[in-house]
């Protein structure tokens, strides 16, 4: 279960910085073990009001897959991995590839 008071800690942070994306993204984590639906709100709020944080989607699209949006996690893998190309970001290209790979191949799914 999710950390009461890092759950506050994170909440108290976002209100002080919203507009610092590692807040949100810290919150939706932090919430994935133990609530899903509220960390995908959390990676939902964060594709939206900062799609540019690349490191939202490995974790935003996973979520969706294991909540089974298929088409929304196909969606954010698909973005996720533009996103790095556009940032020549080679690790998150790696691994974003290598992880929707993995999701095709367990959904069946052809690209």
């Amino acid at each position: 279960m999710a950390s009461a008071s890092r759950i506050e800690l994170l909440q108290q942070f976002i209100k002080d910085e919203p507009d610092n994306p590692f807040n949100l993204y810290a919150l939706a984590l932090e919430y994935q073990n133990s609530d899903m639906n509220k960390a995908v709100s959390y990676f939902d709020q964060l594709l939206d009001k900062h799609p540019e944080y690349l490191p939202t989607y490995f974790h935003a699209a996973a979520a969706n897959a294991d909540m089974e949006e298929i088409e929304k996690a196909l969606s954010i893998y698909k973005s996720g991995i533009e996103l790095a190309e556009t940032q020549n970001d080679q690790h998150a290209l790696r691994e974003l590839k290598n992880a929707f790979q993995n999701f095709l191949f367990e959904n069946d799914l052809d690209e």
